[in-house]
């Protein structure tokens, strides 16, 4: 299973990354509530982005953050001094089982157990 971390969703609105639109609309993938505060809450958010990754939204698996991701953030950000967000994606994947798919894998690389993928720079 994949979890697409919040700059995956990004590049993929961008013309030169539309090669990662069919992981952004696969039904079978999934992505954190984290994801959504960071994308929709863009200031700068144009509209026509805005619809774009409110339709993401409506077809990507959404994980919500509980008491269980919380912690695990927790765990991993005093380890490791990761920042709030990079946390709840890398407990929301371990929780889960899943794999991270993001352009920033040294957020992620020293984390036992978690698989890292870069899918933009393949």
């Amino acid at each position: 299973m994949i979890l697409l971390d919040s700059n995956i969703l990004i590049y993929s609105c961008q013309t030169e990354f539309n090669y990662l639109k069919p992981l952004v609309l696969e039904t079978k993938n999934y992505v954190s509530h984290i994801s959504k505060l960071e994308v929709l809450g863009f200031p700068r958010l144009l509209e026509i982005e805005k619809q774009y990754f409110e339709n993401v939204f409506k077809i990507l698996n959404n994980l919500p953050i509980n008491d269980a991701v919380i912690d695990k953030a927790i765990e991993l950000r005093q380890q490791f001094n990761m920042k709030s967000n990079d946390g709840i994606i890398a407990a929301t994947a371990l929780l889960h089982d899943m794999d991270v798919y993001t352009r920033n894998v040294d957020d992620f690389k020293n984390i036992t157990g978690l698989k890292v993928i870069n899918p933009v720079d393949i």
